[in-house]
């Protein structure tokens, strides 16, 4: 599975396929793609159908054909089209058409097969009618799309019925031990409902792991440990957001519970440790939160202070205990510091310009800028040109109001590939913050750069350059500038070369009339 994009193009690519008279079968030509796929196939299958003269006999065409009548026949035929366009037309605008499409869904679904691009899994090429729960799983991502639509919530609602283990239209064809032809109704059994919410919870579609999440969540299926564990694993933040809601929850509701806590101070996504953090008063816990005043999020020194000052701690005192100690002190613990600190505070920052973590440096530089101090241009050069990349950056944001008073030449001299990239970049930036000839020097002395990220912006100033405003700089800068378009040219071609004026107004040709 692909981007959504590249999901919505090989749809619309298929469908161009298929009417104009590829035979190959659609079903196939879109495995192993998103529900996007499935959603532009059917619109570009629609749009196409609508110019005088373009039809086909296909079923899939007819299912997705502008006239609900049509579409309304194709559903009546026995023969079995993709479940996934079935499963669309039960979102139908046209209630003839959606409601036959429901009606016959079931047995659609009892003939449809699991496809798959993977070869180990051939076995899974079968009538799924012996198990329910694949193909529901493999359909969740088209139906909760479908979702979103005026008369999409119905296969919403049919799934999260299936899930619960009430009567669903959607796993109204299964009997365990019947043949497949047989239609019938049989709840899914807890372990295949079990089986389908890990599989669902494991998708990489981001809006199926938050569905099986809440329908989890609704099903009380898990206890405070395991919700925790399930928070601190979980990539996603909405549903990781949900399942620590519900640890929490369960904790306030049961007691406090050392090993929840430790599970969501394990964490490794921010929500989920500054909960945990939180938690810590109720454990009675709280003076483990000065460990996590120095946290590399925001979100968590927050709630870490927070909790010292509710157990009567004094976060800044901590905070100064921290940058005192060469052996304790880290770029977050700057960070935290500059949170709490004022402007008497800056000598503090400017003590650790010096020190020897590139992180602690850079973190120094960010409070300073934020107390709006001013640091000596020779330091901040210094800055740029050392070993941390960090540090560089803050340098240039110090000298980016002020780059108009640097040395071009010396800056452009940094560009050089002598120099680390992290310091020619900075000085890129600087030099594109003074303007003129020098950012227009500098960014075609950079088009050949082996950095991508630096050669990209050089090529994108000088395809947009204003050639003409550079000429209004005298003498030596019109006399340069037709030695800097030829390379530009040479370099760029004269496509992506975007002259904003005419030829006729650049050096070396003749003004226009």
């Amino acid at each position: 599975m692909g981007s959504a994009a590249e999901d919505a193009a090989r749809g619309r690519g298929v469908a161009r396929e298929l009417v104009y008279g590829n035979t190959a079968l659609v079903a196939g030509l879109l495995v192993g793609n998103g529900p996007e796929a499935w959603i532009a196939f059917d619109r570009e299958v629609r749009r196409l159908q609508r110019f005088p003269g373009v039809s086909t006999g296909r079923l899939e065409a007819r299912l997705c054909h502008p006239d609900g009548r049509i579409r309304a026949k194709a559903l009546a035929a026995w023969r079995n089209p993709p479940a996934e366009l079935v499963l669309i037309r039960c979102a139908d605008w046209a209630p003839q058409v959606r409601e036959r499409a429901r009606r016959v869904l079931g047995r659609v679904l009892a003939h449809h097969p699991v496809r798959t691009r993977d070869r180990a899994r051939r076995a899974l090429n079968r009538p799924v009618a012996d198990d329910p729960a694949l193909v529901l799983a493999a359909l969740t991502p088209l139906t909760l799309r479908l979702g979103g639509r005026e008369h999409g919530g119905w296969a919403v609602d049919q799934l999260e019925a299936a899930l619960a283990g009430r009567y669903s239209s959607l796993a109204a064809w299964w009997r365990p031990g019947l043949p497949s032809t047989t239609w019938s109704w049989n709840s899914l059994t807890p372990g295949q409902r079990a089986g389908m919410l890990e599989r669902l919870g494991r998708s990489t579609d981001l809006p199926t792991r938050r569905f099986a999440a809440r329908v989890a969540l609704a099903a009380g299926r898990y206890g405070a440990q395991e919700l925790a564990l399930r928070a601190a694993a979980e990539p996603d933040p909405a549903a990781g957001r949900l399942w620590t809601d519900a640890a929490l929850a369960a904790m306030a509701a049961d007691g406090p519970d050392d090993a929840v806590v430790d599970a969501l101070l394990a964490s490794r996504f921010p929500p989920v440790r500054a909960a945990g953090v939180t938690a810590l008063r109720r454990a009675g816990r709280a003076a483990e939160a000065e460990r996590f005043l120095a946290d590399r999020a925001g979100s968590v020194r927050a709630c870490a202070r927070w909790l010292l000052r509710q157990d009567g701690g004094d976060p800044y005192a901590r905070y100064r205990a921290l940058l005192a100690d060469p052996e304790r002190v880290s770029g977050y613990a700057v960070a935290g510091f500059t949170e709490v600190a004022g402007p008497d505070d800056v000598p503090v920052l400017r003590g650790l310009l010096e020190h020897r973590d590139g992180t602690v440096r850079a973190a120094a530089l960010a409070g300073l800028r934020r107390f709006g101090a001013e640091v000596a241009d020779p330091v901040l050069l210094a800055l740029l040109e050392g070993p941390s990349a960090s540090a560089a950056r803050e340098a240039a944001l110090h000298l980016m109001p002020v780059a108009r008073r640097l040395d071009a030449a010396a800056l452009a001299a940094r560009t050089g590939r002598e120099w680390r990239p992290h310091t020619r970049r900075a000085a890129f930036r600087l030099l594109q913050g003074r303007g003129g000839s020098a950012e227009l020097r500098a960014s075609v002395a950079l088009l050949d750069h082996p950095d991508p990220g630096t050669r990209r912006c050089a090529r994108q100033r000088v395809a947009g350059w204003n050639w003409l405003a550079t000429l209004d700089e005298g003498a030596a800068a019109q006399a340069e500038l037709g030695g800097l378009l030829a390379r530009a040219a040479d370099l760029l071609g004269a496509l992506e070369l975007r002259l904003a004026h005419a030829p006729g107004d650049l050096p070396g040709r003749a003004p226009r009339p």
